[in-house]
């Protein structure tokens, strides 16, 4: 899937996608819809696209997960953690990323929503 059939059309919220400033990418927090809206459904596939539009926007910029030094990732419901951290793994390896993790009210109705920053 293209990062096109991923995030779709230019957001009319004010922020970028991904920003590269110097060293640094910075990617806003990636939800779990297509394109079209649609949100995916279940915990691991909300975890997997998310983390794949993460490795998109990275790869556009000139990076890659690899460079990846920390991430957030905010949960909806804490009981998803541990499935949430089982598809996470499988897109990092040691040294792993510095990381925070928050259960909160997100604002659409979605159980994940991850940022990060990596080095260009």
């Amino acid at each position: 899937m293209s990062l096109k059939e991923m995030i779709g059309p230019e957001s009319h919220v004010p922020l970028s996608p991904a920003l590269k400033a110097g060293e640094w990418v910075f990617v806003s927090g990636q939800v779990p819809t297509l394109a079209n809206g649609e949100i995916v459904s279940g915990i691991e596939d909300q975890t997997r696209l998310v983390l794949d539009k993460i490795k998109s926007l990275l790869e556009e910029a000139g990076s890659s997960m690899d460079k990846v030094v920390k991430t957030t990732v905010f949960l909806q419901n804490k009981a998803d953690f541990s499935a949430m951290n089982a598809i996470y793994a499988e897109y990092f390896s040691e040294p792993w990323p510095s990381r925070s993790t928050a259960e909160c009210d997100l604002m659409i109705d979605i159980r994940v929503e991850i940022e990060a920053m990596a080095l260009a």
